[in-house]
């Protein structure tokens, strides 16, 4: 299921950073056998997730509620209705606010912010910040990083996460992108996700995480119904979801940027 290997070794996410090797190195035995762990610690999280349901997933509706945080980790708002359209690949739609009349649309790699002024592009550093959230959503890891035969993986042991026992799984990809996943070491559902950015104005390093918590089993899939972002350990936003429905044929015309209806 979705194969991945071990080939030319690479850094580990966080790992200070080294010039590139004068030729190519050969996995160890050590490298060959931390990748065979880690792959059977994955492929037991994707059977703990659903296995074929979450696979299968092509679709999901989630209405819920979501708060923002300020630069301190503190509460900057009282939280606000959403619901939420999200299609794959590529496609996801939020509504917002009681009336569901501010409205967040992507389609591919473009995005419109909706208002009562209409369709507008949505600002350039807000896209660029979302994009990249979805490169390394747990969705695309499991679909897209680990069916790519170049993907490094490490068993990095036992550890504790969200308060669990946990094991601890790095996965480099292509241009060295590294993320690590903290699995339940009981449940094998996913606990937390990091990996490493840079800041685009700065150019310091920047830890981002997300964790997921209070999985319910519907239609045949774990769900996480808490999911909290964080950036160098401060929380940024955190969603409470009341329900999800997976695979209800959401029409692709939620995602028409021109469009303003619901």
């Amino acid at each position: 299921m979705l194969p991945a290997q071990i080939g030319t070794p690479l850094p580990k996410p966080n790992a200070p950073e080294q010039p590139p090797a004068a030729a190519p190195q050969t996995a160890t035995p050590e490298d060959l056998a931390s990748a065979r762990q880690a792959r059977a610690v994955l492929d037991k999280m994707i059977a703990a997730l659903g296995g074929p349901a979450y696979l299968n997933i092509q679709d999901m509706e989630q209405n819920g509620r979501v708060y923002g945080f300020d630069h301190n980790g503190d509460a900057a708002d009282a939280g606000a209705p959403f619901v939420r359209y999200w299609k794959w690949p590529d496609k996801d739609r939020l509504e917002l606010l009681k009336h569901r009349d501010w409205i967040l649309v992507y389609n591919g790699n473009d995005a419109n912010e909706i208002t009562y002024h209409g369709p507008h592009p949505m600002d350039a550093k807000a896209l660029k910040g979302y994009l990249e959230r979805r490169s390394y959503s747990l969705e695309y890891v499991i679909r897209e990083w680990l069916k790519d035969p170049t993907v490094a993986l490490y068993y990095d042991g036992q550890t504790i996460s969200e308060s669990k026992q946990a094991e601890k799984i790095s996965i480099i990809g292509r241009e060295h992108r590294g993320v690590t996943l903290f699995i339940d070491a009981n449940s094998f559902l996913p606990l937390r996700k990091t990996y490493t950015t840079r800041d685009p104005e700065t150019g310091d390093r920047v830890e981002e995480a997300e964790s997921f918590d209070n999985y319910r089993l519907l239609q045949g899939v774990q769900t996480p119904t808490r999911i909290t972002r964080y950036k160098n350990d401060i929380m940024t936003a955190q969603r409470f979801i009341s329900d999800v429905k997976y695979n209800t044929g959401v029409p692709d015309s939620k995602f028409d940027l021109s469009l303003a209806a619901k």
